[in-house]
C-alpha cells in the first residue's frame, strides 16, 4: 500500500534546526512559485517484521529546478533527515524519488516535508506510520468431544491474540493430519470475533489431529496451534438378546426363577464379557425394576437366578459399550403361585462419599487414582466391606461406561487408580449387597492432558 500526500504550497524557512512555515518566496515580481504534487510514500504503513524494511518516497513538480525531502523520527525535534533524490522527466512535470531503511526500532508517527525550489518555494508536509508487526498466537485450542463415530460433527475453537490481546476480524484455517499420515490438509475458513474467539464445526471421518493456522499478513506474524486428537469409530453396530427365557412358568412364590439368553452384535454372533441386567416388571406397574446380571461367556450366553414373589415380566438388557448400540429383549411373563412369600431381609441404607479423582488434570498414560468410603447406617454411619465398581462418561457423552470393579476395606476405604487416557467424568457405584442397599457417589471431571 502507499500513502498520497495532499500538497499545500508553503515556503520553507530553516532556522535553529526547526521547520517553519513562511510566506511564499519568489525570485522576481510576478514569478510564480513552482507545483509540488503526488507526494507518496510505499508501503503504508512501513511495517517491520524481522528484517528491515526500505520505503519508497515519490512526488512530483512543475517549475521547479531543485527538490529536498525531509523526514522527522517520532519525537525528534532536531533537524530532519535529508533523503536522497533522483529525478526523472514526467511530461511538463518532473518525477522525485528516493529511499529509506526502516527497523523495529524506528516505531512511531514520522512527518514528511516535500519541497520544491524554482522561482519561489513549495512544499507539501504529511506523515505516515511505521509500525513493529504484530506478534501472534493461538491459545486454548480444542477439537471435542475426542471420541465419535465416523461422519459425526465436532466442534474446534480457540482464540487468536495479538500482541496478547484477541485480534478480531481474522480468517483462521482449520487443519487436519490423519493418523498414518505426515501432512495437515486445508479443512475450512473461519473468522474471529472481535475478542478473537472463533468456532466452527467439522465432519470428522478419520482418526486423526486438528490444529488452526493463521496466515502471516501485511501487519502480522502467522501462528499455529497447539494439536489435539480427535478419534473416529464406524458408526455404532447394532446388537440384540435373542432366546430370552424365565422359568420355570407357573413358579412357586419365593422359589427361583432361572434366566437365560443370547447376546449377538451386527453380523449376529456370540457377543461375549458384556453384562446384562436382568428386570422386572411387577403386574400392574409401569416401571422396570434392576434384579441382578451376569456377563456374558465366549459365544455371547448368560445365566442368572432370581425369587420370584410376584407375577410379571422379565427381560434382559444391554447398555451398549463403544461402538455397539444396547438392545432390551422381548418380555416373558411369569405367573407365581401361592400367597405368602418369605419376608424380604432387612437392609441398611448406605452411602459412598469423599469420592475424589486425582490429580487434576492428569497427563495421558499416566496413572489416575480414585479414593473413597462406602459406610451403612447401623446405629450410626459405619465402614463396610463390599464390591465398588467404577463408572466412566467420556468428555462429550451422556453415557455411563462400567470400567473395573474394586473392594472397599473393614474400615470402608475404598482405593484403585486406571492408566489415564481421555478427560471425562468418574464415579463410584455401590450395587447393593445382602446386608445393604446401593449407592451412588458424586462424581468428578478429570482433563487428560496430550
Amino acid at each position: 500500500m502507499s500513502q498520497r500526500i495532499r500538497a499545500v504550497a508553503v515556503a520553507l524557512a530553516m532556522g535553529a534546526g526547526a521547520i517553519a512555515l513562511a510566506s511564499p518566496a519568489s525570485a522576481s515580481a510576478g514569478a510564480q512559485a513552482p507545483s509540488i504534487s503526488d507526494v507518496d510514500v510505499s508501503p503504508s504503513p512501513v511495517v517491520v517484521f524481522d528484517d528491515s524494511v526500505t520505503a519508497t518516497f515519490s512526488f512530483t513538480t512543475k517549475g521547479a529546478g531543485k527538490a529536498e525531502l525531509q523526514l522527522r523520527a517520532p519525537g525528534d525535534v532536531s533537524v530532519p533527515t535529508p533523503v536522497d533524490l533522483k529525478s526523472a522527466p514526467h511530461g511538463e512535470w518532473t518525477k522525485w524519488t528516493g529511499t529509506k531503511s526502516f527497523d523495529a526500532k524506528s516505531a512511531g508517527r514520522w512527518n514528511i516535508l516535500a519541497i520544491a525550489h524554482g522561482d519561489g518555494e513549495s512544499s507539501s508536509r504529511g506523515s505516515f506510520e511505521v509500525k513493529k508487526a504484530l506478534d501472534t498466537k493461538i491459545v486454548d485450542f480444542d477439537a471435542s468431544p475426542d471420541q465419535v463415530a465416523k461422519g459425526s460433527t465436532i466442534k474446534v475453537s480457540g482464540r487468536l491474540l495479538a500482541d496478547g490481546k484477541g485480534y478480531g476480524g481474522q480468517q483462521v484455517t482449520i487443519t487436519f493430519r490423519e493418523k498414518g499420515t505426515d501432512a495437515y490438509r486445508h479443512i475450512t475458513k473461519t473468522g474471529t470475533s472481535r475478542s478473537g474467539w472463533f468456532s466452527t464445526g467439522v465432519k470428522a471421518e478419520a482418526t486423526g489431529w486438528w490444529r488452526a493456522e493463521f496466515d502471516k499478513t501485511g501487519a502480522a506474524r502467522g501462528s499455529v496451534s497447539d494439536t489435539d486428537r480427535v478419534d473416529v469409530n464406524a458408526a455404532d453396530r447394532s446388537s440384540r438378546i435373542i432366546g430370552f427365557d424365565a422359568s420355570p412358568e407357573p413358579v412357586d412364590k419365593g422359589d427361583r426363577l432361572a434366566l437365560s439368553g443370547n447376546l449377538q452384535v451386527e453380523g449376529w454372533e456370540g457377543l461375549p464379557g458384556q453384562r446384562v441386567a436382568i428386570q422386572f416388571k411387577a403386574h400392574g406397574s409401569s416401571r422396570w425394576e434392576h434384579v441382578t446380571s451376569d456377563v456374558t461367556g465366549r459365544n455371547g450366553r448368560f445365566w442368572a437366578d432370581a425369587r420370584a414373589y410376584t407375577s410379571g415380566w422379565w427381560r434382559a438388557v444391554y447398555g451398549g459399550s463403544a461402538g455397539i448400540k444396547g438392545s432390551a429383549s422381548d418380555a416373558d411373563w411369569v405367573r407365581v403361585e401361592r400367597n405368602t412369600p418369605p419376608p424380604p431381609p432387612e437392609k441398611a441404607d448406605s452411602r459412598l462419599i469423599k469420592f475424589n479423582a486425582y490429580p487434576e488434570p492428569v497427563k495421558r498414560g499416566k496413572y489416575l487414582k480414585f479414593k473413597g468410603k462406602l459406610q451403612i447406617l447401623d446405629d450410626g454411619w459405619d465402614g463396610h466391606r463390599a464390591k465398588i465398581r467404577l463408572y466412566f462418561k467420556p468428555k462429550g457423552s451422556s453415557k455411563w461406561y462400567y470400567y473395573k470393579a474394586t473392594w472397599s476395606n473393614s474400615s470402608g476405604n475404598i482405593y484403585t487408580k486406571v492408566k489415564a487416557s481421555k478427560s471425562g467424568t468418574w464415579r463410584f457405584v455401590f450395587q447393593g449387597d445382602s446386608d445393604a442397599y446401593g449407592d451412588t457417589s458424586g462424581s468428578d471431571y478429570v482433563r487428560v492432558k496430550r
